[in-house]
């Protein structure tokens, strides 16, 4: 079976238990967010890795089912913590029926990926359970820590690195992990390819903290974390080569959402441009794709290996014309 067939098999997946026995306004709801449609990265990985592995297609579209279904979940609560009006070019669940219900249902999606395991056998759905809980733990606490960054004035490098990787690199790893785990791999060699992929998830942070400013995120507006008052990678590598003018980046981004104008924004990335935190972030992406291309749990598993050499070009491309441009501007 294609890609694009198992695709479709995860889509009925993912409907079937939102309905549940009888479509009630929960799991009209809970449609609405899975029709809203999305790039399903996480699913495509997690059947790419099946795939690798040598894992049956049934399974594989089961388990792509529960990490796209989790990722939804994280998704409608980001929305609500950040605000954001629109996600995929509609209107988010929160702005079309009220904060209550959207967590309401990012609650259900939470839940839905276990009910998704149902039909493995036994001892393989016992362990992607657990798995699924202990990865959403990782990507919550990574949530949580990014929240205390800037008022705890944690700025450094470090403790950027470690919200990334618990926010958006354990929804990264977890699909790879669980596929390894149902290909027959040990635990322990599940988890160090997980390692890698991890890193590959904090490749993509890094990419999107450099989007919002510096490329176009499809959310509507420029600067979408500056708004927010989020604690990226830019703002870190500013920190760390421009102390002089911290206090006014830092100003900006304590600003009520209602109270930063474009003319914060405009100065926010200006003032990046001018400590070329710009090139240390991009210098630090280059940095994470050497890593992992040096693997050594991945050169043990040379198809999983280029799954990830395709992920990390999909992660690169919406930036790939700033890597073209400092190029062009060496030479």
């Amino acid at each position: 079976m294609d890609l694009h067939a198992q695709l479709r098999a995860v889509e009925r997946h993912m409907t079937r238990v939102a309905r549940g026995t009888q479509i009630d306004r929960a799991g009209s709801m809970a449609l609405e967010q899975i029709a809203s449609g999305g790039k399903r990265l996480r699913a495509r990985l997690a059947l790419s890795a099946a795939r690798a592995f040598g894992v049956n297609s049934d399974h594989a579209e089961l388990w792509a089912a529960a990490v796209e279904l989790l990722h939804n979940a994280t998704l409608v609560h980001d929305d609500v913590q950040d605000g954001d009006r629109t996600r995929r070019g509609e209107p988010t669940l929160w702005v079309k029926h009220g904060v209550a219900q959207a967590i309401n249902i990012g609650d259900l999606l939470l839940m839905l990926p276990f009910l998704a395991l149902n039909e493995l056998p036994a001892p393989s759905m016992g362990r992607l359970c657990q798995l699924l809980a202990e990865y959403a733990t990782r990507t919550v606490r990574g949530q949580v820590e990014e929240f205390g960054l800037l008022s705890s004035g944690r700025l450094d490098v470090e403790s950027y690195a470690r919200v990334a990787a618990g926010k958006t690199g354990s929804l990264i790893a977890l699909p790879v992990v669980g596929a390894a785990l149902l290909g027959g791999r040990s635990a322990e060699r599940s988890e160090a390819l997980g390692d890698a992929f991890t890193q590959l998830g904090v490749m993509f942070q890094l990419q999107d903290d450099v989007l919002d400013l510096f490329g176009d995120k499809g959310r509507g507006e420029v600067g979408c974390d500056i708004y927010e008052g989020k604690v990226s990678a830019l703002v870190v590598a500013h920190v760390e080569r421009a102390p002089h003018s911290t206090a006014e980046l830092l100003a900006i981004l304590a600003k009520p959402r209602d109270k930063t104008q474009l003319g914060d924004v405009e100065r926010t990335r200006e003032l990046f441009l001018q400590s070329q935190a710009l090139d240390a972030v991009l210098d630090q992406i280059s940095r994470l794709q050497s890593a992992v291309l040096r693997s050594s749990a991945l050169g043990l598993e040379p198809e999983l290996s280029d799954v990830a050499k395709e992920l990390m070009t999909l992660a690169l491309d919406p930036i790939d014309h700033l890597f073209r441009a400092r190029h062009e501007a060496a030479v």
